[in-house]
């Protein structure tokens, strides 16, 4: 048995069998080829549009094998990506020909109740982070759904339900064990290797691969006062202009966003309402539920709404109520601004695009930003945009191959209709592949020039390059 594998130079290399024996006898986890009997699940991930055939799979169990495994990917030229949870709609989890390090077996989670902090591995998702954490009434910042990989989520930046009042996964990173491009094994926090540690919360996986996350928790739930209120179509804009207004005046304790799509068979909602276009309003408050009621108020009695649903729920079940609208499996693109306001301009082009979703699966999402976020000092990690108060993200999500170009076209469009209206920057984890210049958006120059020096310093010849990827300007 030979393997044939696409290297960076884009050419080819033929490994022996006893080449790939001596590779394998070396790991404690799997090797999955193209003949095993799990490749073609193993090579899955999140986004259907993604249909890559990886040469080699490497399921690590611990940090020798991800050092086993990037030195072979390097001495042997081998393309490399690595697969945290395989939710980054990119598809940079999965390469053509190469090799992945895998780490779906690596989900272990210890949570240190005295120190509040947890020690997650690189698999993990959501889900299985809110499962032990919660286990001890804590939490920490994460993101929007339970099935989002941690380790992707994080080095991007990270923000969900609780980052107004606790800041985003990245300001609660307290320091990550990471394999560098030359197989070294070595620790990055505010004291040790302070200059990786700034670039790792914000950069991506442009720097190593992390084996473990350290984590701050806080006391969360574990029931959290929270709910969804369905507005109609026909006050779209006005709720909108109120909403704009009412979210940023809420405390850091209440989260507030916006999603405007096609109403889902919500067991609260009409059955005449299912499929039509509405505006979905989903909230947390982190406090009693009493001032939460109070909070709330105005957005339920603001005009009329379709229907509500609204409680003290348990935070681990919070977490899932939007998985069962992103299932793995359907294809996905998407584009995204950050906003300095939602304007009335910025409503009527929200609002034209929303009329002509090009399937029923597309929403449009508008998170509330700043509180906790916001207060961070510009330049702290290399997560910069923190003064936008909104970003939007035109999640296109569509089942049909043959839909491909329809669907994407109208993403592109409805995005440069918007840009007159965004700041020019963008979520580095919301972008799907759209080269170099749109990764620079995500950060300001100074922070882009600082990022390149640092991927000089730790991957001159861009060993780490599937992601959203900051090239190095020595060693090409």
């Amino acid at each position: 048995m030979s393997i044939e594998v696409v290297t960076l130079s884009s050419g080819r290399k033929t490994l022996s069998e006893s080449v790939l024996e001596e590779f394998r006898d070396g790991l404690r986890g799997e090797l999955v080829l193209p003949q095993s009997p799990d490749y073609e699940e193993a090579r899955k991930i999140w986004n259907g549009m993604i249909d890559r055939h990886p040469a080699l799979i490497v399921r690590s169990l611990g940090a020798s094998d991800v050092i086993n495994a990037v030195n072979f990917a390097r001495e042997n030229n081998i393309l490399l990506a690595v697969r945290g949870g395989g939710h980054n709609v990119a598809g940079n989890a999965v390469c053509e020909g190469g090799m992945v390090i895998d780490f779906s077996l690596m989900k272990s989670v210890r949570v240190d109740t005295n120190n509040r902090t947890a020690r997650v591995e690189p698999g993990c998702l959501l889900g299985d982070l809110d499962r032990e954490t919660q286990a001890f009434g804590l939490a920490t910042p994460g993101g929007i759904v339970s099935t989002t990989g941690v380790a992707g989520l994080t080095l991007g930046g990270g923000f969900g339900w609780l980052s107004r009042k606790y800041g985003l996964s990245v300001d609660n990173l307290l320091s990550v064990d990471l394999v560098t491009a030359q197989g070294n094994l070595i620790t990055a926090s505010r004291t040790e290797n302070p200059d990786l540690f700034w670039g790792l919360r914000g950069g991506g996986w442009n720097f190593g691969v992390v084996t473990s996350f350290e984590f701050s928790l806080h006391e969360v739930g574990p029931l959290v006062y929270s709910g969804i209120i369905v507005k109609p179509l026909s006050e779209a804009k006005q709720y909108i202009r109120f909403h704009r207004k009412f979210a940023r005046e809420a405390p850091d304790d209440l989260t507030v966003w916006m999603v405007i799509r096609k109403a889902p068979p919500l067991p609260f909602l009409p059955e005449s309402v299912y499929g039509q276009l509405v505006v979905v309003v989903p909230f947390l408050y982190l406090g009693d539920q009493k001032e939460g009621e109070r909070l709330i108020k105005p957005v339920r009695e603001f005009g009329t709404s379709h229907g509500e649903a609204i409680g003290m729920n348990p935070f681990i079940s919070w977490q899932r109520t939007f998985d069962v609208l992103v299932e793995p499996g359907a294809r996905n693109y998407w584009k995204s601004h950050y906003l300095d306001d939602i304007s009335d301009g910025a409503i009527d082009v929200i609002m034209e695009y929303a009329k002509r979703f090009p399937s029923p699966q597309c929403e449009v999402f508008i998170p509330r930003m700043e509180g906790a976020i916001a207060r961070v000092p510009a330049g702290q990690t290399a997560y910069a945009h923190r003064g936008a108060p909104f970003t939007l993200n035109i999640h296109t999500r569509w089942e049909k191959a043959g839909d491909d170009e329809r669907c994407i076209a109208w993403a592109r469009e409805f995005f440069e209709a918007l840009r007159p209206y965004s700041t020019g920057g963008v979520y580095v984890n919301f972008l799907s592949e759209e080269g170099e210049s749109r990764v620079r958006d995500a950060y300001p120059n100074e922070i882009w020039d600082r990022l390149v020096e640092l991927k000089n310093k730790y991957d001159p010849t861009n060993l780490f390059r599937l992601n959203q990827n900051i090239r190095p300007t020595v060693g090409q």
